[in-house]
C-alpha cells in the first residue's frame, strides 16, 4: 500500500511539469509571431532610397566608330637587283631620306659593258653586209630589165637584203639590253621616301633571285591607316560616302592617351570577310611630322554623321536586363518607374536617347542597384545630362560636342 500511495503523490508534480513546459512553448509561439509582424512593419517602412538623378536635355551627339587600325604605307618598296654581279658601291646611309631616281648601289658594269663592245662590231659586220647586198639587188635589178640575169637569182638577192635587215635589227636589240643591263647595274631609288637598314654590303655577288634584296624604301608621308568596321555599321558609312562626303577620320595612340593626327577616309575594300563580318577601310593622313610610324598600330575613330538636337542622358543612366535596354525614370510623388527606351551613338560620358524619353524628364544615374519599380527615392542632387560632372559646359542649347574625344562606337 505504501508503494502505491507514493505513485500515485508523484502524479500531481508530472502534471505540473507538463503544464510548464506547454507555457514555455506558447511564449515562445507568441514571440515569434511577434517578431514576424514587427519585422514585417519595418520593412514595409523602410526609408526611401538615396539616388542621384539627370535631366534629360537636347544636344548634338556625334556617330563615330573606333577600331584598331594599323599605320599602312602608300609604298613599300624592297628594292632587288635585275641582274648578276659583283655589288661594288652603296650610295646610301642607312635611316636616310631619299628622293626617287638617287643613286642607291652599283654592280659591277664592266662585263656588260664589254657584252655591249660585242654587239656593236656584230652591227657593223651586218650594216656592211647589208650594203653590200643592197649594193648587188641593185645590179640585179638592172639586169632583170634587161632579162639578162635567171628571175631565181634576181628573187634570191631580194631575200638577202630581207635576212641582213633583220639581221641588223637583232643586233640593235642586242645593243638596246645591253645598255638596259648597264643602266639596272646603276641602281636607283624607285620611289621617295626613306631606307631602311643595309640588307646587303658591298663585295657581295648578287643576282635576280638574292633575298631579301639590297634595300626597303618605305614612304613616310603621306601614310594611310587601314582599319575595318563591322557589316552592321557599313551601311550608313556607304551612304555618307556615296554622298560624297569626306568622313573624318582621327588616329590615336595605342592607349588612347594622346591624339595623333587627323585625315580623311578614301578607299573601301571591294568585299566583306566572311570569317569575322568586317569591312576594310583605309584613311589617308598628311603626316608631315611623321608622327604615324610604318606598322604602328592605333587606335581610330571615325566621325560617320552627327544627330542634331537629339534627347541626351548620362551614360551610366541606361540600364540592360530582362525588360531590353531601360531607364529608372523619376516620377513627381518621389518614385521610380522602369522605362524602356532605345539608345543610340554614345560617346562614354553621354548617350543618345532616339525613342522612349524626352527632355526634361529626371532618369537615376546612381544609387540604382536595389531599386525596383515603384520604390521610394530621395534624389541627393540633380544636375541637366549635358553638364558633366567636372563643370564641363552642356551639349545642349545647339552646342556641338568635340567629337575628337569619344571613345566608344554606334
Amino acid at each position: 500500500m505504501s508503494a502505491n500511495t507514493a505513485q500515485w503523490s508523484g502524479h500531481p508534480h508530472r502534471r505540473r511539469g507538463v503544464l510548464i513546459v506547454a507555457v514555455v512553448i506558447l511564449l515562445l509561439v507568441v514571440l515569434m509571431v511577434v517578431h514576424l509582424l514587427t519585422g514585417q512593419k519595418a520593412k514595409t517602412g523602410q526609408p526611401p532610397q538615396v539616388v542621384s538623378a539627370a535631366t534629360a536635355t537636347l544636344g548634338d551627339m556625334p556617330e563615330l566608330l573606333t577600331a584598331l587600325g594599323t599605320v599602312t604605307p602608300v609604298a613599300t618598296v624592297n628594292v632587288l637587283p635585275q641582274l648578276s654581279g659583283y655589288l661594288t658601291a652603296v650610295g646610301y646611309q642607312e635611316g636616310q631620306d631619299v628622293e626617287r631616281g638617287q643613286f642607291l648601289a652599283q654592280i659591277d658594269p664592266r662585263q656588260y659593258e664589254i657584252n655591249k663592245q660585242q654587239a656593236e662590231a656584230q652591227l657593223a659586220k651586218d650594216q656592211a653586209t647589208l650594203e653590200q647586198a643592197r649594193t648587188d639587188l641593185a645590179r640585179y635589178t638592172q639586169l632583170h630589165e634587161q632579162k639578162s640575169i635567171a628571175e631565181q637569182t634576181y628573187t634570191d638577192q631580194k631575200f638577202t637584203v630581207a635576212q641582213t635587215e633583220a639581221a641588223v635589227k637583232a643586233d640593235k636589240a642586242v645593243i638596246a639590253q645591253d645598255e638596259l643591263n648597264l643602266t639596272y647595274c646603276h641602281i636607283t631609288a624607285p620611289v621617295a621616301g626613306r631606307v631602311g637598314l643595309r640588307l646587303v654590303d658591298p663585295g657581295n655577288y648578287v643576282t635576280q633571285s638574292t633575298s631579301p634584296g639590297i634595300v626597303t624604301i618605305t614612304q613616310m608621308k603621306p601614310t594611310t591607316v587601314q582599319f575595318t568596321v563591322p557589316q552592321n555599321a557599313l551601311g550608313k558609312v556607304l551612304q555618307r560616302v556615296n554622298a560624297g562626303a569626306k568622313l573624318p577620320v582621327t588616329a590615336y595612340s595605342s592607349d588612347n592617351s594622346k591624339q595623333i593626327a587627323t585625315g580623311t577616309l578614301y578607299a573601301l575594300s571591294n568585299q566583306m570577310a566572311t570569317s569575322t563580318g568586317t569591312v576594310t577601310l583605309r584613311a589617308t593622313f598628311a603626316n608631315d611630322d611623321e608622327s604615324l610610324f610604318p606598322n604602328e598600330f592605333v587606335n581610330v575613330r571615325m566621325l560617320v554623321d552627327t544627330l542634331q538636337k537629339t534627347v541626351l542622358v548620362p551614360t551610366p543612366a541606361v540600364q540592360s536586363g530582362a525588360p531590353g535596354d531601360y531607364v529608372y525614370l523619376v516620377n513627381a510623388d518621389q518614385t521610380v518607374s522602369v522605362h524602356k527606351v532605345t539608345p543610340g551613338p554614345s560617346d562614354g560620358q553621354f548617350t543618345a536617347i532616339l525613342s522612349g524619353l524626352d527632355a526634361g524628364q529626371q532618369v537615376v544615374t546612381d544609387g540604382m542597384d536595389r531599386l525596383s519599380d515603384g520604390a521610394k527615392i530621395k534624389v541627393a542632387q540633380a544636375h541637366p545630362a549635358g553638364a558633366g560632372s567636372m563643370g564641363a559646359p552642356p551639349a545642349g542649347n545647339g552646342g556641338k560636342r568635340k567629337h575628337g574625344s569619344a571613345n566608344t562606337s554606334s
